[in-house]
């Protein structure tokens, strides 16, 4: 294509940018991003390591597809309790119940003006949970749930996280990406015994996704954001612990971390990169949430690794914290 055709409207590109993507499939930047992390579009790597870019082949594929628009907004289309309860034909307190006992899994979350969370649901999961169980949409509440529900049992947040970290994980298949992505649910004391060697932590640190784009600017909303990321049962501790121990082993096999002195395969020297642990959350009453002696019992003399099963699995309860559904 020569530079008089580039210049034209509507000439033909190799790759679009996310923003003019969406554009083109007539979807909100957010909806683009979320269909993306779902594996609804598929993005290519950008050039030196920049952002993602969607293939202009990709963009025709999703515009000729059948019932375009609509149809590929709605696999997107996120609901709340109201919306959600309305849509599957009962009531909100109903809905909430099952979701805190796991049966809906949020994708996510957001932060009313009173900081409590407020759970987001994929409107298409919700319609294929009703169809699928009927009976749970009616009568009385199954003792085994009522059972949880009064022990205060609140799955959600679990569910997310264990979810958001799958994705993570089946988005790449390097070693250390996927160790990072384990690590970014730890806390740092969970982290430094796990990983003792300081570089190794660093690298991780570098490394690390975020689960959620962006933190909010008050110190009471990243507060409970960052009490949403991190692993708080000892189940789920304990789970990510020998997840991480694994895909490190495998990780190491592959190449070490980067250490000052060191040169990677490219030649490169590394420089030493300043370890800053983040700190742990606390509670109000200044106290961590694991319990003092918590972490003493689940530290592993041996780590090993664990088959079968995904994050999204293993997922199970969220934090004592003031949460809206």
């Amino acid at each position: 294509m020569t530079v008089k055709e580039a210049a034209k409207p509507g000439a033909a590109v190799r790759s679009l940018a996310l923003g003019r993507a969406a554009q083109e499939l007539d979807l909100k930047r957010g909806e683009l991003d979320l269909a993306v992390q779902l594996g609804l579009v598929r993005t290519a790597p950008g050039a030196s390591g920049g952002p993602p870019r969607i293939d202009r082949q990709e963009v025709d594929r999703l515009r000729e597809a059948e019932g375009f628009p609509d149809a590929l907004r709605e696999r997107v289309r996120t609901v709340g309790t109201m919306e959600g309860s309305g849509l599957v034909s009962i009531s909100p307190a109903r809905f909430t119940r099952l979701a805190r006992t796991g049966h809906f899994t949020p994708i996510r979350f957001y932060l009313n003006r009173y900081r409590a969370v407020v759970w987001l649901y994929l409107a298409e999961e919700l319609r294929e949970f009703a169809r699928a169980n009927p009976a749970l949409l009616s009568g009385r509440t199954p003792p085994a749930l009522r059972t949880m529900l009064d022990a205060g049992e609140d799955r959600r947040a679990r569910n997310w996280r264990g979810r958001g970290l799958g994705l993570l994980l089946r988005g790449t298949d390097d070693p250390w990406q996927q160790a990072a992505a384990i690590a970014s649910v730890l806390d740092s004391a969970t982290l430094a015994e796990v990983v003792p060697d300081p570089y190794e932590r660093s690298h991780l640190r570098v490394l690390r996704p975020e689960l959620v784009p962006g933190r909010p600017e008050s110190a009471a909303a990243r507060e409970v954001v960052e009490r949403l990321l991190l692993a708080d049962h000892p189940d789920e501790i304990l789970w990510h612990r020998v997840s991480l121990a694994h895909a490190l082993r495998e990780a190491r096999e592959l190449r070490p971390a980067p250490r000052p002195g060191a040169k990677d395969e490219s030649g490169r020297v590394h420089r030493e990169i300043p370890v800053r642990p983040r700190p742990m959350p606390v509670h109000r009453s200044g106290r961590s949430p694991y319990g003092r002696g918590l972490l003493a019992r689940l530290r592993l003399r041996r780590e090993r690794p664990v088959g079968g099963g995904d994050a999204h699995a293993q997922a199970m309860s969220d934090p004592a914290h003031t949460v809206r559904s």
